[in-house]
């Protein structure tokens, strides 16, 4: 199956310089509908407003980091479902074991290009 370009993917970062990164490599790939968030209360909220196909949040945020992002999601019966990929410039395997516990379906190290986030993207959405 081939990915679903015109699904709506919601960026959740602090840094700015770092949602436009992500907005150009998933534009790269063909992604229109790129909306983003600046922290995880945020993402939140917008997640309430839409139904968005993937989450890619950055770990380290405040107020709400995106570890606590995900475990809102996995919590909500209505997004529990939503694909997660978690982003992180620390490699730190209890970081990655606490986000496979919390239901993360994939984790990317800064830095990463466009082919490992097309990769990281059909893993998730089964493509």
């Amino acid at each position: 199956m081939a990915l679903d370009l015109s699904m709506p993917i919601l960026v959740v970062d602090d840094y700015q310089t770092m949602v436009r990164i992500i907005r150009n490599l998933l534009k790269q790939l063909g992604f229109e509908d790129v909306d983003d968030a600046s922290d995880g209360t945020g993402a939140l909220a917008k997640l309430k407003q839409k139904k968005y196909g993937l989450v890619i949040s950055d770990w380290n945020m405040e107020p709400m980091t995106g570890y606590e992002l995900l475990r809102h999601v996995r919590a909500d019966d209505v997004l529990r479902t939503t694909p997660f990929i978690m982003v992180t410039a620390e490699s730190k395997t209890e970081n990655v074991i606490a986000a496979k516990k919390a239901g993360v379906n994939n984790y990317i190290v800064k830095p990463f290009n466009a082919q490992t986030l097309k990769t990281k993207i059909e893993a998730v959405c089964g493509a």
